[in-house]
């Protein structure tokens, strides 16, 4: 097997073996490393899609700066008993205090807030407290409690308000960031299991409770996916005071309506300037947690939520492996522009679907692809450098054997005057450049000795070509050539038959590519010629017993990248308007009739733009 082709097999493996590697890892919760990317990116889309109405599920009444202003803060509960019951008269579905009732308080005051609670369904909050920051959770296979975290202990309200109230976990989970990513709809600790403050208010809500499965909840005909460890996924509808809002103060000055609380969810909590319960999210950085709670709730009611399910990341996982097996196989088939292009344009499709998802309520990996393509992309292609430049200094070796500087009188000249050219001189000059395309693919396929015997054909070609139109060439290095018109000395007819030698060599080289048996099949090869004229510095290099007499310039650099202009154009040839003009002066115009132009394009390297005249490719 061709060395490329084991490089090019061991890059796959290896790519599907880094893939399936992360994959596993994200399918069981565990790649934790790709958090803060991941959390960035969703950061990214949901700031993309902007900012969203809320479904008429919740109303928050806040202690905001304006209740604490009239009333005090922390609001004593026998206040808070008298806006509970002012908010009950307006016959809402639910009242769910997002407020912890862990210590004893006034007995009377006590008594008048349970007393509150009685007068519409009611949800509490306790809080649970882990021994560490950090919680893992893992697939839960068949059993859907089994990856829920086991907390060290529980903060749960005083025994009086929990006969008459439901109690809900308040805890979030957030990122690196501290986001809230996830709601964990239950909490385990103390021998008990208890559901989360969302989920308590959504059951009472809906009416039933809910059934759990592995990796999704269900309220009667409504099913719920959730996340590894029974979370239930997060995204926000926008900044603070999206969701309905309105004041405790309202409420205890009799102010609120029906409208704005019968039959919804109205969530109680605190809003107030340095109360401390604010969350960073994407539109706010200082989300309060009531409305954290308030948005878990709308998903859960209304079934809005984002779906990262087993089922997603499944997904996730095989995309880790395909991206990276299609990106390194883009750069094994097509090292060039368009191989780079196609790689852009898929990771393009890639970022537009995982948008495209995320809109539509799922939420595929977006960190995941990228960790499992790039660093296979970045190796291969570092190997690939590399084989390329032991292969350029295996072509360069080559073609050194076939490099002659003679040209008809040249060497008579070098004879007669042995100085010529010992310091550089500017003169004006004709310049033919000719290059094969597709050469190096081939020259994978053929081996190094095929390639030489090539090489030996093209250059002798080249050669016949420079010497009938007295051109000298100055540069041969592997599979392609510089041809230069003006030496000796500068001739009337130098463009004239630089322009002659440029086609003649376009038929013959096409006639040659046809013909040569050596050229494998499968593997196009082509070639493009660029043909420019004016000033030039002609000068010898080397020292000593091997020199070689060369052209530099700009003249030289334009005529190599109208190379590139060719290939650009579908075209065999690209003459310079200069070189046509001048050929047109000095003798015969270039095959009149058969180019095209002229066209004004820019050369890369060049601040401003040339007109060309093109030879179309002619069929075989």
């Amino acid at each position: 097997m061709p060395r490329q082709n084991v490089l090019v097999t061991a890059a796959l493996l290896l790519s599907a073996i880094w893939g399936a590697f992360l994959g596993s890892a994200h399918l069981g919760g565990g790649a934790t490393f790709l958090d803060r990317p991941e959390a960035s990116l969703t950061d990214l889309k949901s700031t993309l899609l902007g900012r969203r109405t809320p479904p008429p599920v919740v109303t928050i009444a806040a202690i905001d700066d304006r209740t604490a202003a009239a009333h005090g803060y922390p609001l004593d509960r026998a206040t808070l008993a008298k806006a509970v019951t002012a908010i009950a008269a307006l016959k809402p579905k639910v009242i769910a205090l997002d407020l912890l009732f862990v210590d004893p308080g006034n007995d009377a005051a006590d008594s008048a807030l349970a007393s509150a609670l009685q007068l519409a369904p009611s949800v509490i909050a306790g809080a649970a407290v882990f021994p560490q920051s950090v919680q893992f959770v893992g697939n839960e296979a068949n059993d859907p409690l089994a990856a829920i975290p086991v907390a060290e202990s529980l903060l749960l309200p005083q025994e009086r308000l929990a006969d008459v109230a439901a109690t809900g976990i308040v805890n979030v989970s957030t990122d690196q960031t501290g986001v809230p990513r996830f709601i964990p709809l239950l909490s385990r600790g103390e021998g008990r299991i208890d559901p989360s403050f969302p989920l308590k208010a959504a059951s009472l809500a809906i009416g039933h409770d809910p059934a759990f499965q592995p990796g999704a909840i269900a309220f009667t005909d409504t099913r719920i996916p959730t996340d590894t460890g029974q979370r239930l996924p997060l995204t926000f509808y926008g900044p603070r005071g999206t969701i309905p809002t309105v004041s405790i103060a309202d409420a205890l000055d009799g102010k609120l309506t029906a409208q704005e609380v019968a039959d919804k969810v109205v969530v109680i909590g605190s809003t107030v300037t340095g109360g401390g319960d604010v969350f960073p999210t994407p539109f706010d950085p200082v989300l309060p947690g009531v409305e954290v709670m308030s948005t878990a709730i709308t998903h859960l009611v209304a079934g809005d939520s984002v779906i990262r399910d087993h089922n997603v990341r499944r997904f996730d996982a095989t995309l880790a492996v395909l991206l990276p097996l299609a990106v390194v196989g883009l750069l094994a088939w097509r090292r060039s522009v368009i191989g780079f292009v196609m790689i852009a344009l898929l990771f393009f499709a890639w970022a537009g679907v995982n948008i495209a998802a995320f809109r539509q309520g799922y939420w595929l990996s977006a960190a995941l692809p990228i960790a499992a393509a790039l660093p296979p992309a970045l190796i291969f292609g570092a190997a690939q450098l590399f084989t390329d430049r032991r292969r350029a200094r295996l072509f360069a070796a080559q073609s050194e054997l076939l490099q002659r500087i003679e040209a008809p009188g040249l060497g008579e000249w070098l004879a007669r005057d042995p100085s010529f050219l010992s310091h550089p001189v500017r003169q004006n000059a004709a310049v033919v450049f000719i290059d094969l395309s597709g050469f190096t693919g081939m020259s994978e396929a053929v081996g190094a000795v095929a390639v030489r015997e090539i090489l030996s054909g093209f250059f002798e070609l080249v050669d016949e070509e420079a010497r009938a139109h007295q051109g000298a060439i100055t540069s041969f290095m592997g599979d392609g050539a510089m041809i230069l018109f003006g030496l000796p000395e500068p001739q009337p007819d130098d463009a004239a038959r630089a322009a002659a030698c440029a086609l003649s060599l376009a038929e013959r080289t096409r006639a040659w590519l046809a013909a040569n048996p050596m050229l494998p099949s499968g593997h196009k090869v082509g070639f493009k010629i660029g043909a420019h004229c004016g000033p030039v510095v002609a000068s010898r290099l080397g020292t000593g017993n091997r020199q070689q007499i060369t052209a530099t310039g700009d003249t030289v650099n334009v005529a190599s990248r109208l190379m590139e202009v060719a290939a650009g154009r579908g075209s065999e040839i690209a003459f310079s308007a200069a070189l046509v003009h001048a050929a047109s002066q000095g003798g015969t115009p270039p095959a009149g009739g058969i180019l095209e132009g002229p066209f004004e394009t820019r050369i890369r390297g060049r601040a401003g733009g040339i007109e060309v005249w093109l030879r179309r490719q002619q069929a075989a």
